[in-house]
């Protein structure tokens, strides 16, 4: 509770003010802990917690786990909540009518969905506007190795004016380089991380970009963060830290603009992801 609260305070020091969670989250531990922290700073605030990841959309799963978070957070009013993941045993129709539900009663400002497809977004963005609301936002995953968001849903959410809030810009601490020198953390401890960030060329594009930030006098994670916010589709990329001192490097991307030079030489250490066509002659260089 302690380190989590220096890096809530680091946070506030330095202008954050939109703060992510979920209903699964270290079981319930990060919700209680950032309801505790702000507090005394709430109206400033936008607050974004998800529901569904476990127990599906349905209404009685949404309804019930929504107020559990509500709970832990200690507010009447949560701004953001988002679709965890896509459930297909659950009809559009019923999970989004809760939704309409609990913003029409004033209790969620804005609907957003994570882990989504591009066309997954637009199934239920149909059946959100034909219940008069709309999904708001979304967080697909996103970062240097990570690149899929780009060939639909990108283009998708500048088209339709949606918002986005991508996750693990660092790739699970990946672009940081400790893992290069031998650290431990989420990579070396879960299959399921191990197996997302384990490819050859995600290791060497870890280190042409800890080469590259060494170049610039940056640290590697303040790159990291800062390509992935460069996007025009983004609104502003989701970091996460163990301690102050791992915050600090994300935190100082908010002040590294890269211009298009640079931007291009980070671009250039991953695979571009081909056109959503697959044709490779239109993909814009």
């Amino acid at each position: 509770a302690t380190s989590s609260r220096a890096m809530f305070e680091a946070c506030d020091t330095a202008g954050i003010n939109f703060f992510d969670t979920a209903h699964t989250y270290t079981n319930g531990l990060s919700e209680e802990f950032l309801g505790e922290f702000i507090r005394p700073v709430r109206e400033k605030l936008i607050i974004a917690t998800k529901a569904g990841y476990t127990g599906g959309s349905n209404r009685d799963n949404i309804l019930q786990q929504f107020e559990e978070s509500r709970a832990r957070l200690g507010l009447d009013v949560i701004d953001i909540l988002y679709l965890h993941r896509w459930d297909d045993e659950t009809h559009l129709q019923e999970t989004f009518e809760t939704l309409c539900d609990l913003q029409q009663s004033g209790k969620i400002r804005y609907i957003g969905v994570s882990n989504f497809a591009a066309w997954q977004v637009m199934k239920a963005q149909a059946v959100a506007g034909a219940l008069g609301t709309r999904i708001d936002i979304i967080q697909p995953m996103y970062s240097l190795v990570k690149r899929q968001a780009e060939v639909e849903l990108f283009p998708m959410a500048l088209s339709e004016e949606i918002l986005v809030a991508p996750y693990s810009p660092l790739g699970s601490g990946l672009l940081t380089g400790k893992y290069l020198s031998g650290g431990a953390g989420r990579l070396s401890t879960d299959n399921r991380y191990a197996a997302r960030y384990g490819q050859d060329w995600m290791l060497e594009t870890a280190q042409a970009l800890s080469e590259l930030a060494a170049q610039m006098g940056v640290d590697a994670a303040t790159l990291a963060v800062a390509w992935a916010a460069h996007h025009a589709a983004v609104t502003a990329p989701i970091i996460s830290a163990r301690n102050t001192v791992q915050l600090k490097a994300s935190l100082d991307a908010q002040n590294l603009k890269l211009n298009e030079t640079d931007y291009a030489r980070i671009e250039a250490l991953s695979p571009r992801p081909a056109p959503a066509t697959d044709r490779l002659e239109e993909a814009v260089h």
